[in-house]
C-alpha cells in the first residue's frame, strides 16, 4: 500500500503545477539561504581557530601549575622535554614547540621599548607561528644562532635599528637584581598589524635561560591536523604530562575570541532560524490551501473507508515528495554559488583593511564558507524537515474532515 500511496501523493503534487512549482522555487531558495549561512559560520568558525591558533598559541598549550590563574611568564613546566615527547607521541599532533617568555626592556642608546621576549625553538616556530614567516629584512634564527633576536617592525622603528645591529636587553633576574645581555638584530618581522609587531621580539631557548636565570620552557605549544579534535586529544594528553603541568585549549587561552565566536553562533542560529520559519509558512500556507481546495476529495476517501492516520500519511508523502523537489532546485542552485564562495570568499579589505586585529591576534580579511559532501545531505534535511513540519497542521486538518459537512458545502 505504500507504493499507491506514493503515486497518489505524486499524481497530487502535479495537479496543481502552479502552486506545486511556487512551493518548489520557495523551499529552494529557502535551502540556498540556508546552505549560505551554514557555510558561512563553518567558514567563520574556521577562520577564528586558525586566527588563534597560527599566530603562535596552538590549539593547545601545556603550562605550568598556577599559570592559568597567575599567567606569570616567570613559570617553568616540571618537565618540559618529557611533555614535549608525549605530546608528539600522540596521533592527530602534527608539531609541539617550546617556549619561555620573559617581561624585558630592549634599548638601543636613549630609546627603549618594553615587550615579552620569548625563547623559541629556531626549527620548530616557524611551523607553528605563521607571523614569523613574514621576514622583511635580514633572517630568522637558526638552531646554532647565539646571542641573536629577531623583532618586529614596530620595535624596529622605536629603537631605530635594523639587521646587524646590537641592542641591549635588560631583565629583572631571578633574585631581584638586573641582569643585562647584549643581542645582535637579525631580522625584522612585518606581520601587517602594528600592534603585533610592537609585541614581537624571539631569541634561541638557551639564550633566555641564561639572560633570565631561568631553566626550562614555559610552555609546549601544540598544532593539531584537525582543530575540531581539540578537546578529545586534551583530554588524551593530560594523563601523559609531567605531574603538576596542565593543558589549555586555545578557547581557554582566549575567553575573548570564545565569547565572540559563541556571541556570532548564537546570531547565526538566529538568522538561520528566521530563513527556515519564513520556509515553514510559505509551506503550510501552501499545503493549508492544497487541502482546502481538496476537502471533498478528503470526504470521498473518508466515506469510503480511509483512516485518520493514513491521511496524515498522505499529506506528509506529498510533503516529502515536495521537499526532495525543492531539495533538489536548491542543491542545483546552491552548490556553484558555495563553491564559489569556498574559493573566493568574502573580502572585507575595504572595512577591515589589511592590518585588522581582535584579542592580540591578527584576523584573515577575507573570510571563505566551507565546501563539501556535507551540503548535500545538509539541503534535503532542510527542505525535507520543513515540508514535513510545515504539513502537520494541513495534515491534522485532513484527516479531522467530516465528510457529511465536507460534501454538503462543496454541493
Amino acid at each position: 500500500m505504500a507504493w499507491v500511496a506514493g503515486r497518489y501523493a505524486v499524481r497530487s503534487v502535479r495537479r496543481n503545477l502552479r502552486r506545486t512549482s511556487l512551493s518548489i522555487v520557495g523551499i529552494a531558495i529557502g535551502c540556498v539561504l540556508a546552505l549560505f549561512m551554514e557555510s558561512l559560520n563553518r567558514g567563520r568558525d574556521e577562520l577564528f581557530a586558525r586566527a588563534a591558533t597560527f599566530g603562535g598559541s596552538g590549539h593547545l598549550r601545556v603550562v605550568a601549575a598556577g599559570w592559568p590563574e597567575r599567567r606569570d611568564s616567570r613559570l617553568r613546566l616540571a618537565d618540559w622535554r618529557h611533555d614535549a615527547d608525549a605530546a608528539r607521541a600522540l596521533p592527530g599532533v602534527a608539531a609541539a614547540t617550546p617556549r619561555a617568555r620573559a617581561d624585558v626592556l630592549l634599548a638601543m642608546g636613549t630609546h627603549v621599548v618594553p615587550v615579552e621576549l620569548t625563547g623559541v625553538d629556531p626549527a620548530i616556530e616557524p611551523v607553528t607561528n605563521r607571523l614569523v614567516r613574514t621576514i622583511t629584512a635580514g633572517r630568522y634564527l637558526r638552531p646554532d644562532d647565539a646571542g641573536t633576536i629577531v623583532i618586529g617592525q614596530a620595535v624596529a622603528d622605536r629603537l631605530g635599528v635594523g639587521p646587524d645591529d646590537q641592542i641591549l636587553g635588560s631583565v629583572v633576574g631571578q633574585d631581584g637584581d638586573i641582569s643585562s645581555a647584549m643581542f645582535v638584530v637579525v631580522g625584522i618581522i612585518r606581520t601587517g598589524s602594528s600592534d603585533l609587531d610592537a609585541s614581537l621580539a624571539q631569541v634561541p631557548l638557551a639564550d633566555l635561560d641564561r639572560f633570565t636565570g631561568l631553566a626550562g620552557a614555559g610552555e609546549i605549544v601544540l598544532m593539531l591536523s584537525d582543530w575540531r579534535q581539540t578537546a578529545a586529544i586534551s583530554a588524551e594528553l593530560v594523563p601523559r604530562l609531567a605531574p603538576g603541568d596542565v593543558v589549555m585549549t586555545w578557547s581557554e587561552l582566549f575567553p575573548d575570541f570564545k565569547g565572540h565566536i559563541e556571541q556570532d553562533q548564537a546570531t547565526a542560529r538566529l538568522v538561520s532560524g528566521i530563513i527556515l520559519l519564513v520556509v515553514l509558512l510559505g509551506v503550510t500556507s501552501a499545503q493549508l490551501a492544497s487541502v482546502l481546495e481538496r476537502r471533498r476529495e478528503f470526504a470521498v476517501l473518508s466515506a469510503i473507508g480511509m483512516s485518520g492516520g493514513r491521511m496524515v500519511r498522505l499529506v506528509i508523502t506529498e510533503a516529502v515528495a515536495l521537499g526532495l523537489a525543492g531539495g533538489g532546485l536548491g542543491l542545483a542552485i546552491g552548490t556553484p554559488i558555495i563553491w564559489k564562495f569556498a574559493k573566493s570568499g568574502l573580502d572585507f579589505r575595504a572595512y577591515l583593511g589589511t592590518d585588522y586585529a581582535f584579542a592580540g591576534t591578527l584576523m584573515e580579511p577575507v573570510l571563505y564558507g566551507e565546501f563539501g559532501w556535507w551540503i548535500v545531505p545538509y539541503v534535503f534535511s532542510v527542505a525535507i524537515g520543513a515540508t514535513v513540519i510545515a504539513s502537520l497542521y494541513p495534515a491534522r486538518f485532513a484527516a479531522r474532515t467530516d465528510p457529511a459537512v465536507a460534501l454538503r458545502v462543496a454541493q
